[in-house]
């Protein structure tokens, strides 16, 4: 089954996104900030973008931080990604906290 238009463009803003936050997360000593996905949507005007923030104690200040600087990390996107899309989409970022929930999980059949 061949991947559709949606599935390429969400998979190259993951991997643009991934770099970026590599280069967000240097600035902030001991943060690491990863994108588990990008959802699309079938119009390219919006992504909805899924970070997993580690250490946990400092998720609520980085993804704070993150969103305050929406803007600035849509223009380097934008920047980034000019000659595949024509129109650079609306992003809104979503804190994934499945690693938690797994985590929690496996704590307790641990016990």
């Amino acid at each position: 089954m061949k991947p559709t238009r949606e599935e390429k463009i969400s998979r190259m803003l993951q991997k643009e996104f991934g770099d970026i936050f590599l280069l967000y997360a240097k600035k902030m000593q001991g943060v690491i900030i990863s994108v588990s996905d990008v959802n699309v949507s079938p119009d390219f005007s919006l992504a909805r973008v899924y970070l997993s923030i580690f250490p946990n104690e400092k998720a609520q200040d980085v993804f704070s931080l993150i969103n305050i600087d929406q803007k600035s990390l849509r223009f380097e996107l934008g920047k980034r990604i000019k000659d595949s899309l024509r129109i650079v989409p609306e992003i809104s970022f979503v804190l994934d906290d499945s690693l938690n929930y797994l985590e929690k999980i496996d704590n307790l059949l641990k016990k």
